[in-house]
């Protein structure tokens, strides 16, 4: 048995998610879809680094796959890009130890979420219109308390299935890229629905809407209707897994 990682990128406007749901298309499904057509249609399963939700994309996306025998890894790229539709690329494919873990293994995930002040056809898909001011200096400030490990339940979707709501952040700021502002922050793991949480409740920062310690106030509140509603899933990008 080998194992292999496969390095993808996907965006997220046609899919339900990264995962396989019964009755929704997913990248998932559409994967292993491919996977098992090259490999004679005998089913082929993944597992990924983790999961993004509706709309959500990936500009960095890593999952594992284990073949009987080693395969071709430059025909296999080809083939499944080929096949797949335009909004999933495939970057590279490569082998790694039998016990590497695509989600377990990763040491930290990188989020961005893009901002732009111009209407454009060509980023509708992809960023957060918002063409009031914004005080980024002020969000910066608010975003300083994300730092550092704390438990971040005001900024999670209630009710989902984990042992904890503890995350160690690493990175919390806002940047420019040319015309738009992005957001990006990173920690060893997030939860349900916490970056666009997070960014709808620090635009209020930037709004005038909230202080700078009502934001540090709503961390420790613990609670997670004292936050912001959340921003749409379209400005959201898995930037970057590191194993």
């Amino acid at each position: 048995m080998q194992r292999y990682f496969i390095e993808l990128q996907y965006k997220g406007t046609d899919f339900f998610g990264w995962q396989r749901q019964p009755n929704e298309i997913s990248v998932q499904e559409v994967i292993e879809d491919v996977l098992s057509q090259l490999n004679s249609n005998e089913p082929i399963k993944v597992l990924g680094c983790g999961r993004t939700d509706t709309g959500v994309h990936a500009h960095h996306f890593i999952l594992h796959v284990d073949y009987a025998k080693k395969i071709d890894v430059d025909f296999q790229v080809r083939k499944m890009n080929m096949m797949l539709p335009p909004s999933i690329s495939i970057i590279r494919i490569f082998e790694v130890e039998n016990d590497k873990h695509a989600r377990f293994d990763a040491t930290s995930r990188t989020y961005r979420y893009f901002i732009t002040k111009s209407k454009s056809p060509f980023n509708s898909e992809r960023c957060w219109l918002i063409q009031k001011e914004l005080n980024f200096e002020l969000m910066n400030e608010a975003a300083k308390f994300l730092l550092g490990e704390h438990d971040f339940t005001s900024l999670s979707k209630k009710h989902t299935d984990v042992k904890t709501n503890i995350c160690t952040i690493t990175k919390a700021e806002w940047g420019c890229n040319e015309d738009e502002v992005y957001f990006e922050i990173r920690a060893n793991r997030f939860l349900r629905n916490m970056v666009r949480a997070t960014v709808g409740t620090l635009i209020n920062v930037g709004l005038g809407k909230l202080s700078v310690q009502g934001f540090k106030d709503i961390l420790d509140e613990q609670d997670r209707q004292a936050a912001a509603i959340s921003a749409p899933a379209h400005g959201l990008f898995l930037w970057k897994v590191s194993y």
